[in-house]
C-alpha cells in the first residue's frame, strides 16, 4: 500500500480532485508551517496568518480544480500564489493604518526605548517600514529575500514578467534606504550597509 508521505505534491492534489481528505491532510501537515510564514510576512499579525493559510486550504479543498498540474507549475509555487492573493485581499478588507500613525508610532519607539540594543531598534524600525511598503513591492521583497524564492518563481507567483518584479524589489529597496537615511538610522556614506540589513 502507497505510503501518502512519500507521495509527491502533484500525486497528493491528483487524490485531493477525488476528495481524497487523507491526501489533503498530508499537504496541510506538508506545508502549514511554510505558508504560515509567508503569510505573516505579509500581515504581521499571527491570527491574521493563521486565518489567512486555512482560508487558503479551504478554498484548495473545495475547489481542488484550481490547481491545473499541466500548466507545468510546482504546486508549492502556484500555492504560493493562492496565499498571497488571499493575504492581499484580506489586508485590503482591513482598514488601513495611516502612514502618519505608523512613523509616529516608529518614533515613539525610539524615543521610549533608548536603551534598546541598535540592532534590535534598526530591525523593528525596518521591519514596520516593510509593512507600510506598497504591497506589491512588499509582496516581491517578501517572496525573493524572507521566503527565499528566485526571482522567477516569485514572479510567476505574483503573475508579473521578471523585468516587472525586479523593479518592484529596487523601488522597494529604494523606498526602505532613503527612509532610513532620513531617520538617520543609515548615513548617507553607509553605501552598502543599508542594502545588507534588507536581507535580514
Amino acid at each position: 500500500m502507497t505510503d501518502l508521505n512519500d507521495m509527491t505534491d502533484e500525486d497528493l492534489m491528483a487524490r485531493v480532485k477525488n476528495a481524497d481528505h487523507s491526501a489533503f491532510s498530508v499537504l496541510v501537515h506538508r506545508y502549514t508551517n511554510m505558508f504560515y510564514s509567508a503569510a505573516y510576512r505579509m500581515c504581521a499579525q499571527q491570527n491574521d496568518a493563521e486565518d489567512i493559510v486555512q482560508d487558503a486550504f479551504l478554498k484548495l479543498w473545495n475547489r481542488p480544480q484550481i490547481w491545473d498540474a499541466s500548466r507545468g507549475a510546482k504546486f508549492t509555487t502556484w500555492f504560493y500564489r493562492v496565499v498571497t492573493n488571499q493575504a492581499i485581499d484580506f489586508m485590503r478588507k482591513k482598514k488601513p493604518a495611516a502612514a502618519g500613525d505608523t512613523l509616529d508610532y516608529i518614533e515613539d519607539t525610539r524615543d521610549s526605548q533608548q536603551d534598546m540594543m541598535e540592532s534590535d531598534e534598526q530591525s523593528a524600525m525596518i521591519e514596520m517600514l516593510i509593512q507600510s511598503l506598497p504591497e506589491r513591492q512588499k509582496t516581491a521583497l517578501n517572496l525573493c529575500f524572507y521566503e527565499g524564492l528566485s526571482n522567477k518563481d516569485a514572479a510567476q507567483i505574483m503573475g508579473v514578467g521578471v523585468k516587472a518584479l525586479e523593479s518592484l524589489l529596487m523601488r522597494a529597496k529604494s523606498g526602505l534606504r532613503e527612509e532610513l537615511h532620513r531617520r538617520g538610522v543609515l548615513k548617507q556614506d553607509d553605501n552598502g550597509v543599508g542594502e545588507a540589513t534588507y536581507y535580514g
